[in-house]
Order: structure tokens, then sequence, then C-alpha cells
């Protein structure tokens, strides 16, 4: 596995115009509770299908985090493709990733995107497959049999081996790891989260380690811890070599 080059986490407001140049990564971090106008404005660039999808959710809270987190993602893409955010259409894959609609292989913009209360981050890239994932820390949902039923054998026997109050974060380090290289897949669950092995022990660099069906496979990937807020770790996958990672944020905060 290559490690991916990182500076120290510097989350910068972005160019005016940004552009991925080769072996770019971009990370783009955004909070979901905006103020009504940002709101408003973002609701605006959502097509039918989005509102539509808005509308499912039971309480408000949940509308708006959905309506924010898919405006700004439209509002993302269209600073790279140079077009209007609301003519952004989006088709997905068989498991459900979705991609930009109309782009040719050559000139290729990949992104993925994922939330947790009330935070969700977007990775850019032009270089290969990319995936994404972020979780708030919770010691409630860390549990062992949640990891038994996720984790390889290998990764449960590293979690286990641990002392206790260091088991909670290194769950979710695993999780995000895992989460991320199978979201860059694009198949989802589909693919068994007890056939490839990641690092997690504390100090230990983010890596894919093994993968049962194509032992070949690791060295294809490139896996990289992110930290985009207190209490909140990410980790991004990408099938690229050594790619350089960028940090953005959409809107100004502390």
């Amino acid at each position: 596995m290559v490690q991916m080059s990182l500076p120290r986490n510097l989350w910068l407001a972005p160019p005016g115009s940004p552009a991925l140049k080769n072996g770019d990564v971009h990370v783009w971090r955004v909070r979901l509770d905006q103020p009504p106008p940002i709101r408003e404005t973002l609701s605006t660039l959502l097509d039918p299908d989005e509102k539509q999808r808005a509308t499912s959710f039971c309480f408000p809270k949940d509308r708006e985090h959905f309506s924010v987190a898919r405006g700004a993602l439209r509002e993302v893409l269209s600073r790279y493709l140079h077009i209007s955010a609301k003519r952004i259409q989006f088709t997905p894959n068989e498991y459900g990733k979705p991609s930009v609609s109309g782009q040719t292989s050559e000139n290729r913009l990949r992104f993925n995107l994922s939330h947790s209360h009330g935070v969700a981050l977007y990775a850019l890239t032009g270089c290969g497959a990319i995936g994404v994932d972020i979780e708030l820390i919770r010691e409630e949902v860390a549990g062992l049999l949640i990891a038994k039923g996720c984790f390889s054998p290998i990764e449960l026997s590293k979690l286990r081996a641990l002392p206790r109050d260091l088991q909670t974060t290194a769950f979710f380090r695993c999780w995000t790891r895992k989460e991320a290289y199978i979201k860059a897949r694009g198949e989802g669950l589909s693919h068994p989260l007890d056939q490839f092995v990641v690092s997690l022990a504390p100090g230990e660099p983010a890596s894919l380690l093994h993968t049962a069906n194509d032992p070949t496979e690791a060295s294809e990937w490139s896996l990289r811890d992110v930290d985009p807020y207190p209490n909140y770790v990410a980790a991004i996958a990408v099938r690229s070599q050594a790619p350089t990672l960028h940090h953005w944020k959409l809107f100004d905060e502390d």
C-alpha cells in the first residue's frame, strides 16, 4: 500500500476556480447546520428527484441536512465542471454510487461523499476510483459484537488486543478505512467486509494490507485518514499511486 502524501490538516478557503492537477485529491468539508439564507440558496439547486427525497425525511432537521448536503455537492462540483450547479445530472451505477452524467472517460471527474451527524465530506479526483467515509466517534456503537460482524478475523484480533481505552477510536479508524475502500470500488456492501484487511492500531499508518481475491490489489490503492473536526474520524481511498491531498472548506468557519 502506497501512502498518500498529506500535509498537516489545513482546511483552507478554496480558490475561486479550483483545478485538479495530475495526482491531486481535493477534500471538502461542510457543516450541514447552516443559516437560513445558505440553506435556502442551496435548496434551489436541487433537481425534482432530490427535492422529493428531501420531503421523505420525517424530521425537519434531517430534511435540512439532506438539502444542504446535496446542494453543497452541486456547488462544489460546479466549480470544477464550470457549469451551473442546477444543470448537473447524476447517473448511479448498479450499486447506487453516483457519477456526473455525460463525462468522457478521458476527462472524468470522480467524486464521492459521506456525511455523519451534521458534517459532510466530499472527495474529488481525476486520477482513479475514490471513496470517502466519515463517522462521529460514539462509544456505544463501537462494540466488539458489531466489529465481529464487519471486520476480518485479523482486524478483530488486533482490536481485541488493544487497551480498552484505545478500542473505540481504533474501531472507527478501521470502519472508515474499510467503508472508504468499498465505496471507492463502487460495489457497496455487496463486497464482503471480512474479505480484506486494513490497519487499525494507534499510530499505524492507514493501509490496505490484504485482499482475499487478489493478493496484488492492495498495492494499487492509497489510503489515508482525514481529521475533519474534533470527535470525528474519516478516511479516503483512491486507486492511484501516492496522490497529493488538499483540504478545502466550502463556507467560512472558525
